[in-house]
C-alpha cells in the first residue's frame, strides 16, 4: 500500500474503533467516568477503569464513531478542551493509585471551533503535554487509526507508542500539507509521501516502538496476543521507580531520529 492508500485505510468507516477495542480488550470490565470537572462531558474521547487480567489499568481512547449519528455525537473524533481535560483527570487519578494508562488514539485532531478555542483548546493540549512528562507511572499509547497533529500528540507522551499497521500519524493532513506547499490538495497523495506518516515510516525514525497486526472484529486470537503485549509491557515498566521512569521517557523523546523500536 501507498503512504496515502494507507491514509484512507486509517480513515475507513469501518474499521474498528476506540470503543470496539476497549470492549475486545477489556469486556465487561471496563467502567466509563465522565467529564473535566470543569465544562462538561466530551463524548470524543471515552475513558475509565478496567481490569487486563488481574491489573487495574485506566483507559483514555478517542472516539470516532461507527455510523453517521454516532459520529455526530463523538464529533468526529475531534475532541474539545473538557475532552483533554478528561483525560488528564484520569491519568492523574492513575498515578496517584500508580495505575498505568493506556491511551487509544484515532483523531484527524483536535477541534477547532470558536468554543473549543474561547474555552483552552490550546492550553489544554499544552498541559497535557507537560503532566504526561512528568506522569508517575507508566503510559502506553497505541494509534489505532488516525494520529493528527496536537489532537494525538496530546494523549501519547507516553513511555511507548506503537501503531497499527494501516495507521498513520502526521503533523498535518496531506490534504492540508498539500495546499500549504502546492496550493494543490490534490496533492495529497505526494504529501503524504513525503510526510513519512505510516507505521513503517516512523517505526524507522525510532518515533514509535512497535508495529501492530491491524486486527479484523472478533479477531479474539489478534486481541489475546495484543493484551498480553501490553500487559508485559506495563509490568516491565512498573518495576522501574518513578524517576527511572520518568527519565526513560524524557530520554525517549530526546532521542527520537535515531533510534529503531521493536515490530511484530
Amino acid at each position: 500500500m501507498t503512504a496515502y492508500e494507507k491514509v484512507i485505510a486509517a480513515r475507513d468507516a469501518n474499521k474498528l474503533t476506540a470503543v470496539d477495542f476497549i470492549a475486545n480488550m477489556f469486556g465487561d470490565s471496563f467502567f466509563e467516568l465522565h467529564g473535566d470537572r470543569r465544562f462538561s462531558d466530551d463524548k470524543a474521547v471515552v475513558a475509565g477503569l478496567a481490569k487486563l487480567y488481574d491489573m487495574p489499568v485506566t483507559v483514555i481512547g478517542i472516539e470516532k464513531g461507527r455510523n453517521t449519528k454516532e459520529r455526530m455525537e463523538r464529533n468526529f473524533g475531534q475532541a474539545h478542551p473538557e475532552g483533554y481535560r478528561k483525560a488528564l483527570r484520569l491519568m492523574k487519578q492513575a498515578e496517584k493509585f500508580r495505575r498505568p494508562v493506556l491511551c487509544l488514539v484515532d483523531t484527524s485532531g483536535a477541534y477547532c471551533g470558536i468554543g473549543a478555542e474561547e474555552r483552552g483548546q490550546g492550553q489544554a493540549i499544552a498541559e497535557n503535554l507537560m503532566e504526561m512528562m512528568t506522569l508517575k507511572t507508566p503510559i502506553l499509547t497505541i494509534l489505532i487509526g488516525e494520529g493528527g497533529s496536537g489532537g494525538a500528540l496530546a494523549l501519547a507522551v507516553a513511555d511507548e507508542v506503537w501503531m497499527l499497521e494501516n495507521s498513520v500519524y502526521s503533523v498535518i493532513s496531506p490534504e492540508g500539507c498539500a495546499s500549504i506547499l502546492w496550493k494543490d490538495s490534490t496533492k495529497a497523495a505526494e504529501a503524504a509521501e513525503v510526510l513519512k506518516i505510516t507505521a513503517q515510516d516512523l517505526f524507522d525514525l525510532g518515533v514509535i516502538e512497535r508495529i501492530i497486526r491491524q486486527p479484523k472484529a472478533e479477531d479474539k486470537a489478534m486481541f489475546e496476543s495484543l493484551k498480553l503485549l501490553v500487559a508485559r509491557t506495563f509490568e516491565k515498566n512498573m518495576s522501574l521507580s518513578d524517576d527511572e521512569l520518568v527519565s526513560a521517557r524524557y530520554n525517549r523523546f530526546r532521542k527520537i531520529g535515531n533510534c529503531k523500536g521493536k515490530t511484530e
